[in-house]
């Protein structure tokens, strides 16, 4: 069983095209979209890191890492 996954970044939507437009190449979103891409979160203990096999999928803990790390960022900038 996979995690649920949201829309692809690079589809197409109204305005601009794609949501990678939207981000320019300094934004610090990069950084910790990277960062958090590199980490081997079940060595690090996230326990939902592995889908089980059965129940309703969890979000994926990247995205929710991510999320959670740029709220924090914004918090410390502002």
């Amino acid at each position: 069983m996979n995690h649920r996954v949201g829309l692809d970044r690079s589809q197409t939507l109204l305005f601009p095209e794609s949501l990678e437009e939207y981000v320019t190449a300094e934004n610090p979103v990069r950084f910790l979209d990277a960062f958090v891409g590199s980490l081997d979160l079940r060595g690090l203990g996230f326990a939902r890191a592995q889908c089980a096999d059965t129940g309703r999928p969890p979000y994926n803990i990247k995205r929710v890492l991510n999320l959670v790390s740029l709220e924090k960022l914004m918090q410390a900038v502002a």
